[in-house]
């Protein structure tokens, strides 16, 4: 049986290009850049190197003394939690209610710990009401610390005003962190005109290796250390360095760039093929988000007339592999909090799911995944289970 992954927002397959440069490192001896001998000289210098590769990448510049800096992270999570905890330790943080599982589950912690959180809300279609933003922050009686925002949301892929939150926080003076995890790679970046105070991403959501992430700091901006135990990237981040794993991800976000124009292409095409192949088949399918810019290899569809775990069950067993929200929340599968804060009908809500394509997916493989859907759900229809 032919397999189909389209779950690229989880994750994605490493380049093999990608791969080729990190297995020549991981060969090339020993790689501690802390060391003082010849060998952790060597891996230092290669991992400097590829720390500013990645900031030329992103738009910036990583080499200028008191300037912006890059703390090496192990992903995407635990950049958000340090962001979150450590930028500031008191006042009110402000998200949206769409924001990854990592930034809720961390709000949530705060919370119980004594901070106060404020909600921005979205409109139907999972665009962030940016123009609440100005409101919530100068009425805010216990004086806003931080706004956490992403820039595009994990589930619908719709892309989420970034920059003109931005322009809100350098007026009032609060620094924005921005989840970046879906869009680095994908989307255009400037780092070093974008208002941003920080930012997070991760290699393995466009085709680097799994383990490794960064948290990107604008010039002047201090972060508080998750943990204690070593003097490794000017204590914020103790730890020996994964200089492979860095200089992965630096190759990944080279690719991604370089060939960011033809990908956005190729996936733009796949993803409207899959949805209209669809919905020729079956009109009252709803595809979320897509009146608004969204990533482009990404859908949310609604089946309605059937429950969502037993279409992702189905589709896993003739080969289609997709998801029914954030992979860090689906083992469990609640309702998605994404379409819930969108006040989608419940209907919606209990029959999505998330399909994402990426540039290794191809037309024959969309052909097929159209075929296997749209019999799945012809036979799942008003059911609730599986068929054994």
């Amino acid at each position: 049986m032919t397999k189909v992954y389209l779950d690229n927002n989880a994750t994605t397959a490493i380049d093999p290009r990608v791969a080729n440069v990190m297995l020549d490192q991981f060969l090339d001896g020993p790689n501690n850049a802390s060391s003082q001998h010849a060998f952790g000289r060597r891996s230092r210098a290669r991992l400097d190197g590829a720390i500013e590769a990645i900031g030329s990448y992103l738009g910036t510049q990583l080499d200028q003394p008191d300037g912006a800096r890059l703390i090496i992270t192990s992903g995407g999570t635990e950049s958000n939690y340090q962001a979150l905890t450590g930028l500031t330790d008191h006042g009110t943080l402000v998200l949206s209610r769409i924001e990854h599982p990592s930034v809720l589950a961390t709000a949530k912690w705060l919370e119980q710990q004594g901070r106060v959180i404020r909600w921005l809300e979205v409109d139907q279609n999972g665009l962030v009401r940016v123009d609440q933003l100005e409101t919530l922050i100068s009425s805010d009686g216990h004086g806003t610390a931080l706004v956490s925002l992403m820039a595009a949301n994990n589930e619908t892929g719709v892309i989420q005003p970034i920059s003109q939150a931005a322009e809100i926080c350098q007026k009032k003076g609060i620094p924005l962190h921005v989840d970046a995890t879906q869009t680095v790679g994908k989307l255009p970046l400037n780092l070093s005109d974008s208002g941003i105070s920080a930012l997070t991403f991760t290699a393995h959501k466009f085709h680097g290796p799994a383990g490794v992430g960064g948290l990107w700091l604008a010039p002047n901006i201090k972060v508080e250390p998750v943990f204690h135990g070593g003097e490794q990237q000017l204590e914020t981040r103790p730890g020996t360095e994964p200089v492979a794993l860095v200089i992965g991800m630096a190759e990944a976000l080279k690719l991604a760039v370089n060939e960011m124009a033809s990908t956005t292409e190729h996936c733009e095409t796949l993803r409207d093929r899959l949805e209209n192949g669809l919905i020729e088949r079956h009109s009252d399918l709803v595809v979320q988000g897509n009146v608004h810019d969204r990533l482009p290899g990404t859908s949310a569809i609604s089946f309605l007339e059937t429950d969502r775990q037993s279409m992702l069950m189905a589709l896993d067993m003739v080969g289609i592999a997709c998801s029914s929200g954030s992979a860090c929340s689906s083992g469990s599968s609640p309702p998605s909090h994404v379409l819930t804060a969108m006040k989608r009908p419940e209907s919606e809500i209990e029959s999505t799911l998330r399909f994402g394509v990426s540039k290794f997916s191809t037309i024959e493989e969309i052909d097929k995944a159209i075929d296997s859907i749209s019999n799945v759900y012809n036979r799942l229809r008003n059911k609730t289970c599986v068929d054994n």
